[in-house]
């Protein structure tokens, strides 16, 4: 025994190495398909039959198997092959048995193998006109029911799939923008969802494949059973009956024998596309669900104890059953009951101790706060850690994205709960003063459409706070539902997250004040102190520096390259202190990062441009604003000509917007600043560029001309 068990052992060990040197060669797959061409060819011997066919059932038990422990779908992504290659195999198989009943069917019933005359006397009892029967049904379950179920649910799938894909990769870009997650986990989730739309699409080809076998099997049946009746009446003289009866309890042998297998692949490909992704496998997920309540049970033991009672019904099985169903649901009922009575955590709260009497100071004048964010109470578990809340963390992330991309440190949030704003709103404060507000729910989720959508949802429907978009507060049990029909879905404490980044960097400019620019100036001096001593304090001050940089910032420019402005300012310094010239000459030096932003790396841009007599117009009133003493942004516009001007502008940059191309306004660099004013509070989306400020390396196309 110990000598059988070590030649197994070692056996198994030398072919699991044989298998991974086949793998990593890459000659399995070659080898595979000459040894299915050899059994579709050559004649078997019954002793190799009885090996493969033994070896296609083991297969499909732990393809099923495979199925039943996967926790997502996904997680047997290659499911699509392993049903071609075991289908094709299992094709093989019925050619070559086929071969072998039909050459030796009339010499007996084990002419081709022990595993077909096993299933031809065991399963069926060696009774032809059953086989029939029994593999009838096989092929009703088979083909009936499940492939054509499984074929159809794969179909719907992979349609609601790549329907939602669109919604999913925005929810990536939402939670990359808000700092959640970073490249490498935006990167490793775009590939999952584009592997999940390649495995529902493949799904939705491996159904037909299972729907075509299920088809092949009745035909091979009726092919070897009118093939075999005929050669032995005419090739072996037997007669119609011995003839029926030899070949025909081979042939439903033989048939049974793959239905097995065909009907286990069929059933995990039931099972692999009817999973829904959790972190639970399919046993933990019956047990949590199917007995979560004892309600269902109780009410089944009452049913089956009413049938037990019924006379002529078998009162055994049926109160047994009944017993054991309230047994289980009592059992349910009494856990549930201990989980109530547990006491709940207290949080002690010390005493608040007697206020010292004393006089007022200047520490009792709290400095406002420079952004702040106010909780109605039914929003207070997501800013609490303790009820697992999220908020703060996102909020973290939101800061030290938007921190690194816009080139200085940006205020903490101070986060308090107002009792005086409805329970479930909340509001973003500037310097104290509202600049935001909207409702959101702690237990629900936000579907935002995106543009275009597949149906409506139950909820409550509003406005998307960070970016005006359509949007319902949905359950959360229907955020699959959703993202199935084009929604993107996003928790309540990403949707506040991307609501305070919006507004951070919309008002970024007013964030950033003499101490942020004093640390800015200390970071420059480690790397480059000569550029700091020759022009700060003097003929630089930081008051001018900081103009700079708030009208950087206020068109949504970074100050990240603070060599860059600084060297761009040092040029020009010793001539003017006028903040919108140093401003425009900073933004030339700064031109292929702000093109960049724009338009990103593409080679030619689509741009707006003015009539020459309107630019000549504006220019005017530009160098009468600067007669006047004001500055290039200074300049106003004639209440109609503006009117037409905004008119105009506004249907060309809704003409690129369906172009699918940014918006960009190019003009002379004398007017460039007016109209960057006159665009930020009439047309947020366009952007205004001067000549001087497109890259040598960028080609410019027109396309569309702007009059008056």
């Amino acid at each position: 025994m110990a000598i059988n068990a070590n030649i197994s052992s070692g056996a198994f060990v030398n072919i699991s190495k044989l298998l991974k040197i086949l793998a990593r060669s890459g000659l399995g797959v070659p080898i595979f398909l000459l040894v299915i061409l050899g059994m579709m060819i050559l004649p078997l011997p019954p002793f190799l039959l009885d090996v493969l066919f033994s070896f296609n059932i083991s297969l499909s038990l732990v393809i099923i198997l495979a199925s039943v422990y996967a926790q997502r779908p996904l997680d047997f992504a290659v499911f699509p092959t392993v049903l071609l290659v075991a289908t094709l195999m299992r094709l093989a198989l019925n050619i070559a048995s086929t071969r072998v009943v039909l050459l030796h069917g009339h010499q007996g019933s084990d002419a081709a193998g022990k595993v077909i005359e096993a299933f031809g006397h065991v399963v069926i009892g060696g009774n032809y006109a059953v086989g029939v029967v029994v593999f009838a049904i096989f092929i009703i379950i088979n083909f009936v029911v499940i492939t054509k179920g499984a074929g159809r649910v794969s179909e719907v799938s992979a349609r609601f799939t790549l329907d939602a894909m669109p919604g999913k990769q925005m929810a990536i870009d939402a939670d990359l923008n808000a700092g959640i997650i970073n490249q490498e986990d935006a990167k490793q989730r775009r590939a999952e969802v584009a592997q999940e739309a390649d495995f529902y699409g493949a799904m939705d080809g491996a159904s037909k494949f299972v729907r075509g076998d299920a088809v092949a099997g009745i035909l091979i049946l009726l092919i070897n059973l009118i093939g075999g009746v005929l050669i032995g009446m005419m090739q072996h003289q037997l007669s119609f009956t011995d003839a029926l009866s030899s070949y025909a309890l081979l042939t439903i042998g033989d048939g049974i024998v793959a239905q097995i297998p065909a009907l286990l692949l069929s059933t995990a490909s039931a099972i692999l596309v009817t999973r829904v992704s959790s972190a639970q496998s399919m046993s933990e997920q019956l047990l949590s669900q199917l007995f979560a309540t004892p309600q269902p049970l109780f009410v089944a033991a009452g049913i089956l104890t009413v049938m037990g009672l019924v006379p002529g019904m078998p009162h055994v099985s049926f109160l047994l059953l009944a017993i054991l169903a309230a047994s289980l649901g009592y059992s349910l009922f009494q856990r549930q009951q201990r989980q109530a009575q547990l006491p709940l955590p207290v949080e002690t709260v010390p005493a608040p101790a007697q206020a010292e009497q004393r006089e007022i100071g200047w520490e009792d004048v709290q400095p406002v706060d420079s952004l702040g964010l106010e909780v109605g109470y039914r929003l207070i578990p997501l800013v609490d850690k303790s009820q697992g809340g999220a908020l703060l963390s996102r909020i973290k992330g939101v800061r030290k994205k938007l921190s690194q991309d816009l080139g200085f440190l940006l205020p903490s949030v101070h986060i308090r709960d107002n009792l005086e704003l409805p329970p479930t709103h909340y509001r973003l404060t500037l310097m104290g003063v509202a600049v935001g507000q909207a409702e959101a729910y702690a237990d629900r989720e936000l579907a935002i459409n995106p543009g275009q959508v597949f149906g409506s949802l139950r909820g409550v429907a509003c406005k998307d706070p960070a970016y005006g978009l359509d949007a319902v507060w949905i359950e959360t049990a229907q955020r699959d539902q959703a993202q199935s029909m084009g929604y993107t879905v996003v928790d309540t404490a990403t949707v506040i997250a991307t609501h305070l980044n919006s507004l951070m960097q919309k008002h970024a400019w007013e964030l950033i004040g003499h101490e942020e620019v004093q640390q800015l100036v200390e970071q420059l001096r480690k790397t480059h102190p000569k550029l700091v001593e020759s022009l700060i304090p003097q003929p630089l001050s930081l008051s001018l520096l900081l103009k700079i940089l708030q009208n950087l910032l206020r068109e949504n420019v970074s100050i990240r390259d603070m060599r860059t402005i600084c060297e761009a300012v040092s040029d020009l310094i010793q001539r003017t202190q006028d903040v919108d010239a140093l401003t425009a000459h900073v933004r030339v030096a700064l031109s292929r990062m702000i093109v960049h932003g724009v338009v990103g790396d593409q080679d030619e841009i689509p741009v707006i441009t003015l009539e020459p007599e309107l630019e000549q117009i504006l220019l005017q009133s530009v160098q009468q604003a600067r007669s006047a003493g004001g500055g290039d942004s200074d300049a106003m516009l004639e209440p109609g000509l503006a009117e037409r001007l905004r008119k105009n502008l506004s249907e060309a940059t809704q003409r690129m917007e369906m172009a699918g191309k940014e918006s960009v306004l190019l003009v002379s660099l004398g007017i460039r600043a007016m109209l960057a004013r006159f665009a930020r509070y009439s047309m947020p989306n366009l952007t205004v560029l001067a000549y001087n400020e497109i890259p040598e390396n960028r080609k410019i196309t027109i396309f569309a001309t702007a009059g008056r």
